[in-house]
């Protein structure tokens, strides 16, 4: 939260009503430095990522790969990707993206008329097929030999199920990922995860009940730290209108955790990695599986060894942007004061009205002489400033 804050030009340090309250940026000017350079090492090729074939006959498929990879990391807007994990890690310790393959069920609905016993009948036995409605009518029809006969005559509607998957690769925001505090690495831990508020209506479409989520709760009270760090980034609360809620249950927030840890469910003695999807502040387990890995990659600027967590940019320059502001408000401060100085007058000798006018070969009417006199400022700003452009180099 305090990396956010000096990101967005504030500090810690208070300052005098009337005097200067300039804010030397240097956290946000070292950030917007730094991260072109690192965007470069990425986008500067066409490929963001490059297969090489082991022998000749890896040739072609290596290249097929190198295009897919490119294809689709362009697909899901690689770089905004890039450009928001790259941002966390200057100014938050850590970026984290989060690669997976995206499931979700679809569902079509499709109508016929005039279907015969024999084409209803194949048509209601294809899989993921759910009968919406049916009517049936009973005609009179000749057959081949001039007889008349009855026959039955459907009208449908269907819904039918499939499952539409791709490929998503998307910025986790810091505060809603978590890692146990003794894990050194991403390959390393008890249990780490993301946990973030969804609708419910988006949780039914991942394919749960309506029944199991629409009761589920959002972030508590305990929960602020979150909700403070999603204030500075945005600049404005996110609280929702109960109200809302209360039109449309659909549109009602949950919190939906989805952590990994490794547990001997089957009772082996080996622990194996698996996945959970959690609903609410209870942690209502609705979904769990085996994973093969957890799909997050780590992003950072200065790593601490034997840590999950190193130091970022703004970290290490805090303590520069409030040295940087002080005296940066020292010399306009000393600038206003040597071109506007104070004036010593004495009581009831000068007109006060004419000494508050600042226009340029004002009058001043005094009733004696040496009744005023201003009070005269060095102008030190000068010796100042080479210290604060060496300071400046040292940052840089």
């Amino acid at each position: 939260i305090k990396a956010q804050r000096y990101f967005d030009g504030e500090v810690d340090l208070d300052y005098e009503k009337g005097r200067s309250k300039v804010i030397a940026t240097k956290v946000r000017d070292a950030v917007r430095a730094v991260k072109p350079s690192l965007m470069r090492v990425f986008m500067a090729t066409e490929n963001p990522v490059e297969f090489i074939p082991r022998n000749p006959n890896d040739v072609q498929s290596a290249s097929v790969a190198t295009k897919f990879a490119a294809y689709r990391f362009n697909q899901c807007n690689g770089f905004r990707v890039l450009n928001d994990v790259f941002h966390d890690a200057l100014v938050k310790k850590v970026g984290i993206a989060k690669v997976y393959f995206d499931e979700k069920p679809d569902v079509e609905f499709h109508e016929y008329e005039n279907l015969t016993d024999e084409e209803y009948a194949l048509l209601v036995n294809e899989d993921d097929v759910e009968v919406v409605e049916h009517s049936e009518e009973i005609e009179v029809e000749a057959d081949e030999v001039g007889l008349e006969i009855e026959v039955t005559r459907h009208s449908a509607k269907i819904a039918k199920e499939s499952t539409t998957g791709r490929i998503k690769i998307e910025s986790v925001p810091p505060e809603e990922f978590f890692v146990d505090r003794n894990a050194r690495s991403i390959d390393d831990f008890y249990v780490v995860g993301n946990r973030n508020e969804m609708r419910v209506g988006d949780l039914v479409s991942m394919g749960f009940d309506m029944a199991d989520v629409e009761n589920l709760g959002g972030y508590t009270d305990a929960d602020t730290t979150a909700d403070e760090a999603e204030y500075e980034r945005r600049g404005y609360t996110t609280d929702d209108d109960e109200t809302e809620d209360a039109r449309d249950p659909s549109m009602k927030k949950v919190l939906v955790t989805e952590a990994y840890m490794r547990m001997d469910i089957e009772g082996t003695g080996t622990p194996r990695l698996y996945y959970f999807i959690l609903g609410g502040s209870g942690y209502k387990v609705l979904d769990y599986g085996l994973a093969d890995c957890a799909p997050y990659s780590i992003f950072e600027v200065d790593p601490e060894p034997h840590a999950f967590f190193g130091r970022s940019i703004a970290d290490l320059l805090i303590e520069d942007q409030d040295a940087a502001t002080s005296m940066l408000r020292g010399i306009l401060d000393n600038v206003a004061l040597t071109n506007s100085p104070g004036t010593e007058i004495v009581d009831g000798q000068v007109n006060v009205d004419d000494l508050l006018n600042n226009e340029v070969g004002r009058v001043v009417r005094v009733k004696s002489q040496g009744a005023m006199r201003e009070l005269v400022v060095p102008f030190t700003a000068g010796a100042t400033l080479p210290a604060l452009q060496y300071f400046d180099q040292s940052i840089d």
